[in-house]
C-alpha cells in the first residue's frame, strides 16, 4: 500500500474509536519506534489489547498489522538521522549475536527481492542497456561504491559506459550534458535518497534518455521518474545501509549481459587474459 500512513491516520482519527486513539497518538508520536514493534509490544506500550491493534491496522486499510508496519517503515527510512539509526538499531539487534543478526538480516534481504523484483523489467533494463547509444551511471554517497563496482564490470562487457563521478554539482552535469535520446541513464540511491543522483535523472529524461532506477521499493522518489526501476531491498544496519541485496542485483544485470552476448564475452576475457599475464596483474600462485 503506497501511501503515508500518517495522512492516512489523520484522515480517518474522526472515526477512531477511544482505543484507536490511542495507537494513533502513539505512532504519530514515536512512529520512528512504532514501526518496529510486533502488534503485541505496541499494545502493550498504548495500553491496548494485541487484537485491537490487529484491527485498528485492517480498519485502516492494511493486509494485517505486517501490512501496517511495512508502511510505517517504508515512510521513515528518508526521515531518520543516522543517531535515530543507531538508537532503532538497539532497540532491534541483540549486541551480543551481531554477526548473526546483521547476517541474517541481509539473507532477509535477499529471499524478499528475489521474491518480489519483477522479472519483466529486469529484462528491460537489460534489453536498454545492450541497445543504448551511451550509458551513463550515477550513484552518489553510500552508493558509489554499487556505481563503482557496476561501471567496473560493464566497461569490460562493453565499449560506451560512462562512471559519472560525484564531485561538484556542476561538475555532475558536465559530465552528461551531451546526453541524449537513445543513451541510457542509470541512477543508483537508497535511503536517505541523494537528491543529486535525483535531479540527475530529472536531467537526463528531459534530455530524452532512458531512465533505470536502482532502488530500494515503490516509496523511492525515483518512482515517477525512472522509466523502468529495479527494486532490490535495503534496510538500516545501525548507521550504515544493508547494500547486499543491491550488488547481488547488479550482479546479475552484469551476468544476464553478458550471457546476451556470449561472444563477445569469451572474446573480451580471453583479451584480457593475455594482458593481465603480460603485465603481472594478478599474483602468480605456485600450483
Amino acid at each position: 500500500m503506497e501511501r503515508d500512513i500518517i495522512a492516512q491516520i489523520n484522515k480517518e482519527s474522526h472515526s477512531f474509536s477511544k482505543s484507536q486513539r490511542k495507537i494513533s497518538a502513539y505512532i504519530t508520536s514515536n512512529y520512528d519506534k512504532a514501526a518496529f514493534m510486533t502488534a503485541g509490544r505496541l499494545g502493550e506500550t498504548v495500553g491496548v489489547s494485541e487484537s485491537t491493534v490487529v484491527r485498528f491496522a485492517s480498519e485502516l486499510g492494511y493486509d494485517g498489522y505486517p501490512g501496517m508496519r511495512r508502511a510505517m517503515q517504508d515512510m521513515i527510512r528518508n526521515r531518520l538521522t543516522a543517531v535515530q539509526r543507531i538508537e532503532v538499531a538497539r532497540q532491534q539487534i541483540d549486541d551480543g549475536n551481531l554477526l548473526d543478526a546483521v547476517l541474517s538480516a541481509d539473507i532477509d534481504k535477499l529471499r524478499t527481492t528475489l521474491e518480489e523484483i519483477s522479472k519483466d523489467d529486469f529484462n528491460r533494463a537489460v534489453d536498454n542497456i545492450l541497445n543504448a547509444h551511451t550509458i551513463y551511471i550515477v550513484g552518489m554517497r553510500s552508493s558509489t561504491s554499487l556505481a563503482n563496482f557496476m561501471g567496473f564490470y560493464l566497461n569490460l562487457l562493453l565499449d560506451n559506459v560512462h562512471l559519472v563521478h560525484d564531485t561538484s554539482v556542476s561538475e555532475v552535469y558536465e559530465q552528461v550534458f551531451r546526453i541524449h535520446e537513445g543513451d541510457v541513464f542509470i541512477g543508483i540511491s537508497y535511503p536517505r535518497y541523494s537528491s543529486r543522483t535525483i535531479k540527475a535523472m530529472q536531467f537526463a529524461k528531459s534530455a530524452g534518455a532512458t531512465v533505470i532506477g536502482i532502488t530500494d521499493g515503490p516509496s523511492s522518489p525515483f518512482v515517477g521518474v525512472a522509466d523502468i526501476n529495479l527494486f532490490a531491498k535495503s534496510d538500516m544496519v545501525s548507521f550504515l545501509d544493508s547494500l547486499v541485496a543491491p550488488m547481488s542485483l547488479i550482479n546479475a544485470l552484469i551476468v544476464a549481459i553478458g550471457f546476451r552476448r556470449p561472444e563477445n564475452l569469451s572474446a573480451t576475457f580471453d583479451h584480457l587474459e593475455g594482458i593481465w599475464n603480460q603485465y603481472d596483474v594478478y599474483e602468480k600462485l605456485d600450483s
